[in-house]
């Protein structure tokens, strides 16, 4: 399935330590699996997680001899923002998702990929620290007082989008921020977090999203480069492992993709 126009994914967080990468792996292989042509681009040229988790797919499928659904993902260098652009629509032409991991820092290729995102997923996890990212709250009653520097950003960045959108023939930017790792925060820190949310969702605009939970099996697989989707390549799986996999599909269906519900369509023609 391809199309004239790919849809833009950015997983974006100034803060490291969100589950941004396993988060971004696991839905690019579930847009694979579903049929879609996925190009990834790996921001963070140091780290490199992203790439090197695909690069650990490919050598497993070798080794093993397995066909598994390949997702191909580019590390980029240090460039201008305007050679990124034309790198991905260099690499990107024939795609149907570009896919876009950036690092847990400020950075101008990163801001880029937020700014032009038809789709904007921040995870993060369910602590203050994390929300700081957004908004600053009060510290007795957890009241929004402020936007950060990044949700204003991105405001901006929506309104351009929307003026744009016709006339560019792309949507306007859903923004999405993801909960990962709610169940190791206890219910009074879960209930405020809901709160604030709820109040900067408002303000901001963005859609609030449940991702996934701490998990010991999403550092397991990364030296295989499997993902829970790959199912018989795993071995016996326990409980956990099969309610993190339900977490996946539902955090995809979450995501509201546009061109998961044409791939949709076409497996049922």
């Amino acid at each position: 399935m391809s199309h004239a126009v790919p849809h833009w994914i950015t997983f974006a967080n100034e803060k490291g330590g969100t589950g941004k990468s396993t988060t971004a792996v696991h839905v690019a292989v579930a847009l694979a699996y579903k049929g879609a042509k996925v190009v990834a681009f790996d921001l963070d040229h140091r780290q490199r997680t992203m790439n090197r988790y695909f690069d650990n797919r490919a050598d497993t499928a070798a080794r093993r001899g397995i066909d598994l659904p390949s997702v191909e993902c580019h590390t980029v260098p240090l460039i201008p923002a305007e050679e990124f652009g034309e790198m991905v629509q260099r690499h990107g032409r024939d795609a149907d998702f570009i896919l876009i991991d950036t690092p847990g820092r400020d950075d101008p290729l990163a801001r880029f990929a937020a700014t032009h995102a038809d789709t904007l997923v921040t995870p993060m996890n369910d602590s203050f620290v994390d929300f700081d990212l957004i908004g600053q709250v009060e510290g007795e009653s957890f009241k929004v007082k402020k936007l950060s520097f990044y949700a204003e950003l991105i405001w901006e960045a929506r309104i351009q989008r929307s003026r744009k959108a016709i006339e560019e023939n792309r949507p306007t930017m859903d923004w999405v921020v993801v909960r990962n790792r709610t169940g190791h925060s206890e219910a009074r820190n879960v209930a405020r977090i809901e709160q604030a949310l709820t109040e900067m969702s408002k303000r901001v605009g963005f859609r609030v999203a449940k991702g996934l939970s701490e998990r010991v099996i999403y550092r397991e697989l990364f030296p295989s480069g499997l993902t829970l989707l790959d199912k018989g390549h795993l071995g016996d799986l326990g409980t956990s492992h099969l309610v993190a996999r339900q977490e996946l599909r539902g955090l995809l269906a979450a995501l509201r993709l546009p061109a998961v519900e044409r791939i949709k369509e076409t497996e049922t023609a």
